[in-house]
């Protein structure tokens, strides 16, 4: 790669992953394009990283250790209590199970910022750079994943091997990464049949300033810093945990609430409501829900979220059935879409990087290189991607009956979920399997 051209299409985290990975590898140019104009780090999503990955990624080079983040220890699965017994003082429900839980909680935009400042100077950012179309060629090799026609290594390794076109006119670069999320353009020209296929259920998020908890009976003390909350009801459940704010020193709460699809939701193809999208009368169904499944103190919690703090995202599955084609690779979203409930998505991302990279110091030509990161990361996106499923049907569309769940039930559903494979975080980093 060294002296050579590459073109990131999406400056999310998995974007800045990959750039900060080809600048390394000894791209004498890197052009990141991301088609929002605005600032990343506001998004204001929460996401988790287990312990160990989070450590594995620090000594790689990919995070550095004082990464703003949430410490979380414990994950209390709750319910609402039966009829006539209540929720409890605090309006918290019946716990179920107090599950241990080594995972730190990020910021989405806290998190993107701290990989964009660890990226080398000479990476070139573009914001509101929509890239409408990429392909092979001049000089690359076929969109076949770089074989050529008596089965071996297409002749690759000469310039101008893809090129993306913009409102700015065509580019030609040695590479183009797509790392565009699951309506990744780039995804389309490396294997079009690959299409995002919705789960039948979606997920309502939101996030907010901790400091508006003082409003809920009792304020935030029924709720330690330390606990990941898990509300149960019959067909989905909320995953509440606090994030770190933008400005230093300031806790945010997020929330994931899965639920049935709503009867107005009409899906063309994948697509989310994003925040401040939804009508009032949207947020009203979102309102009434929480209060008719979750015990009071949640529900409250929930209804709190201004409605400019909330968005709506159906659940999709994707795996890619390959990473390559010519001089084309995708990653992160673009190449695997996994349900939230494996709580690895950003470690995914980064994970792919951290294979691409490791990958280009082994080769000796972009074929190769090609090929490594098409093998290690496709079986990998595959595997999580079925984990997710599992944990969809297991907690969501075939959940247990909960009034009748209990520690050792929950001990015992959980581990079932894992028969035959791992993988919730996200894999250990270097894996041989």
């Amino acid at each position: 790669m060294r002296g050579g051209s590459v073109a990131v299409v999406g400056g999310s985290i998995a974007g800045s992953a990959f750039a900060g990975a080809a600048a390394r590898l000894g791209a004498e140019r890197v052009v990141v394009l991301e088609r929002s104009p605005g600032h990343l780090e506001d998004r204001g999503v929460g996401l988790c990283t287990h312990n160990d990955r989070f450590d594995e990624l620090v000594r790689a080079g990919h995070l550095d250790a004082d990464t703003r983040r949430h410490r979380l220890t414990v994950r209390r699965w709750v319910a609402r209590g039966a009829a006539g017994e209540g929720d409890g003082p605090d309006g918290c429900g019946r716990l179920l199970w107090a599950q241990p839980f080594p995972f730190h909680s990020h910021h989405w935009g806290v998190l993107w910022q701290a990989l964009r400042e660890r990226t080398p100077e000479q990476v070139e950012f573009r914001l509101g750079a929509t890239v409408t179309a990429v392909g092979n060629g001049p000089g690359g090799g076929e969109a076949d994943g770089g074989n050529g026609p008596d089965g071996g290594e297409a002749d690759v390794n000469v310039p101008g091997g893809a090129w993306i076109e913009t409102d700015g006119g065509r580019e030609t670069y040695d590479l183009v990464i797509g790392a565009d999320g699951y309506r990744s353009v780039v995804r389309e020209a490396v294997c079009p049949q690959a299409e995002p296929e919705y789960a039948g259920y979606v997920c309502w998020r939101g996030s907010y300033d901790a400091a508006l908890l003082a409003e809920l009976p009792g304020g935030a003390a029924p709720w330690p810093e330390e606990q990941c909350i898990t509300a149960c009801y019959p067909g989905g459940q909320v995953v509440i945990y606090r994030i770190p704010g933008v400005a230093p020193g300031r806790t945010q709460v997020n929330w994931v609430f899965y639920a049935p699809t709503p009867a107005w939701l009409r899906l063309d193809g994948p697509t989310s409501i994003p925040a401040g999208s939804l009508t009032d009368q949207q947020v009203d169904e979102l309102r009434r829900l929480a209060e008719r499944h979750l015990p009071p103190y949640w529900a409250g919690l929930v209804t709190l979220t201004p409605r400019e703090r909330t968005f709506l995202q159906p659940v999709y599955d994707l795996a890619a059935p390959a990473r390559t084609a010519g001089r084309l690779l995708i990653g992160g979203d673009a190449a695997t879409v996994v349900r939230p409930h494996n709580t690895s998505g950003a470690v995914k991302a980064i994970q792919d990087a951290h294979a691409f990279e490791l990958a280009g110091r082994a080769a000796g030509s972009w074929a190769a290189l090609l090929t490594a990161y098409d093998r290690e990361r496709t079986a990998a996106g595959r595997e999580l991607v079925e984990l997710g499923r599992t944990l969809g049907r297991a907690q969501v569309t075939a959940a247990p009956d909960w009034s009748g769940m209990d520690e050792p039930a929950m001990t015992a559903w959980w581990h079932h979920q894992f028969t035959g494979g791992g993988g919730f975080g996200g894999h250990a980093l270097g894996r041989t399997d």
